[in-house]
């Protein structure tokens, strides 16, 4: 502002607030009502607050698309094993006490195999939820009838 059209304010501070105002000016080498006019605009504009506030609307926004991206991952490897985990144990005996070493045995060798087809199968990218999001269109153009 033009220093020809300013009101006067006459207001008082704390001892403890003046003394703060005075170490700011005179560290900024600026005047006190210089830094009491910046503070006030500052505090009376809703821009700064409102770009703030904008800021952690995004944020938050991607954080909770992160979060369901997540959260759906998570049920799918929950399901996938339920499903493979209920035909495990459709499909295999129980062993009798005897077989339990050879068992034990086989099963470390299997758990081996899974493990590295793990492996290889995250190394290349390929994931089954890519897979399910690929398929989901097609099932839903048959269930359609289309």
């Amino acid at each position: 502002m033009s220093k020809g059209n300013r009101i006067k304010h006459t207001f008082r501070l704390p001892p403890a607030l003046s003394r703060q105002l005075a170490d700011f000016a005179g560290r900024k080498r600026v005047s006190q009502a210089s830094v009491v006019e910046a503070a006030i605009a500052s505090f009376l504009s809703p821009d700064g607050s409102e770009r703030l506030e904008a800021a952690f609307s995004r944020r938050l926004d991607r954080i909770s698309r992160q979060i369901d991206k997540l959260d759906y991952h998570v049920e799918v490897g929950n399901e996938a094993f339920a499903l493979y985990l209920r035909r495990w144990l459709e499909v295999t005996p129980a062993l009798g006490a005897g077989a339990s070493a050879a068992a034990r045995a086989d099963a470390e060798k299997r758990f081996s195999h899974l493990v590295e087809a793990l492996a290889r199968r995250m190394e290349t990218g390929k994931h089954l939820s890519d897979e399910l999001i690929r398929r989901e269109p097609q099932h839903d153009e048959a269930e359609n009838g289309q």
